[in-house]
């Protein structure tokens, strides 16, 4: 429940309105491409996880098969990943707020600010706190996306008109087609379409505080794949069915969108106040990670030494305070440029997502070849066709990457060349790492 609900959040709630007015109905059809890929992703993960459970997940197997040295890489992307998507998240956070008009004057970055306070008080407090608040958050996630998707059926089947006109086949047909900018629009996408997917890892994280993850991470490894096509794609599809693909605005969930205009008293805010519940979720998560993550990484010397620090309620809050210390960035970047800050964050964030979904493929076929050398034994959860699922997803990877610097447009041109002074970070983080080690 809480690798889905981390999944189910501002890439799908916020991202899917922009995302419709850069491609249309063939949003879809990305979301189901993708959606393949982060499966294949979760299931090499979760083969892992089956053979040796850790809290550190994919950062304490990129140990194992990789070394220290890719350990280190994939910890601090995967730091990078969370951090920037918690700005990103309390950007979410402001925008939704925005939408009552009660709330209108305050400044997005006041708001922003609140919505990372709130939440890293939750996490500092304890484990039991947390799973609890992120059950309830992710349990409120998955119910609204079933209300939208039972209501939007009815929609259908009746023929009630949402905002003035009948829903149908239709809406694609009378409004372009189902690639009305070219199906180069539905390739441009991907990478914040992966960024929607981003947190269906965690699965291998929360794994390590589970009593039995043997049996556990199966059954939530498989459940993901239809969720995915439902939830993700049946969502969009819907969403084109009832409106056109262009009344739909980067600034407004698209589901609030449709409520708003049912002409049902206070449906939208209803909505709004769920995808506002799911923009805390990921930041809740995000925080949860990548404090465990860190903690991992400190106790074999690659990460400061306080990221490692517990208090007595057994939560790594120097790991959690590092990666809030960065998310607070995001506060700083709406009040410079709100327009543009939930873009810029989503660019950054999938260098991150890219990168650690890549050190699991990588990791899993050096397993694999192990298990063929008889020095490990693979359990019987496996990933299929290995090694080609694995070669196909990094190959589908690179392409997302190379994509993003060719057609992502100026911030995508500069989110590329940011890789240039991230190696060198990375390089010199992890000499200085080994000086202190």
């Amino acid at each position: 429940m809480i690798a889905i609900g981390g999944a189910i959040g501002t890439g799908l709630f916020l991202g899917a309105g922009g995302n419709l007015q850069k491609a249309g109905p063939s949003l879809a059809l990305a979301y189901a491409v993708a959606g393949l890929f982060a499966f294949f992703v979760v299931r090499a993960l979760g083969e892992l996880v089956v053979h040796r459970p850790s809290s550190g997940s994919f950062v304490s197997y990129a140990r194992e098969f990789l070394g220290e040295k890719g350990a280190f890489v994939t910890g601090w992307m995967y730091v990078l990943n969370w951090s920037t998507t918690g700005m990103a998240d309390i950007t979410a956070v402001a925008l939704y707020v925005h939408y009552w008009s009660a709330f209108s004057s305050i400044p997005q970055w006041v708001l922003a600010l609140v919505a990372l306070a709130v939440v890293l008080t939750v996490n500092l407090i304890s484990v039991r706190l947390f799973g609890e608040m992120e059950f309830w958050f992710a349990l409120v996630k998955v119910a609204a996306i079933a209300v939208f998707l039972v209501v939007g059926v009815s929609l259908l089947v009746t023929g009630h008109p949402v905002g003035g006109a009948a829903p149908g086949w239709h809406m694609i047909r009378d409004n372009g087609g189902f690639f009305p900018k070219g199906i180069t629009a539905c390739i441009t996408i991907l990478q914040s379409v992966v960024f929607a997917y981003a947190a269906v890892e965690m699965v291998g994280i929360t794994a390590g505080e589970t009593a039995e993850p043997r049996k556990v991470v199966p059954k939530a490894v498989n459940s993901i794949m239809w969720r995915i096509a439902l939830f993700y794609v049946g969502s969009v599809v819907l969403l084109t069915l009832l409106l056109p693909w262009n009344a739909y605005s980067a600034d407004e969930s698209p589901f609030v969108t449709v409520f708003s205009k049912l002409g049902i008293p206070a449906a939208g805010s209803l909505m709004n106040l769920v995808v506002l519940t799911a923009a805390m979720s990921s930041l809740n998560s995000g925080l949860y990670s990548t404090g465990r993550i860190l903690r991992s990484m400190s106790s074999a010397g690659s990460a400061p030494r306080f990221t490692s620090v517990m208090n007595r309620h057994q939560v790594p809050y120097g790991g959690i305070l590092l990666t809030a210390g960065v998310a607070l960035l995001g506060v700083g970047l709406n009040a410079w440029l709100p327009g543009e800050a939930f873009e810029i964050v989503v660019n950054i964030a999938s260098l991150g997502i890219i990168c650690t979904w890549g050190m699991i493929m990588i990791c899993h076929l050096v397993f694999v070849r192990r298990a063929r050398q008889g020095r490990v034994r693979r359990p019987a959860f496996r990933l299929w066709l290995s090694p080609f699922t694995e070669l196909a997803t990094l190959a589908f990877l690179l392409f997302v990457l190379v994509e993003m610097g060719v057609n992502g447009g100026d911030v995508g041109r500069w989110t590329v060349l940011l890789i240039v002074p991230i190696a060198a970070a990375l390089t010199v983080g992890w000499r200085l790492s080994r000086r202190r080690a």
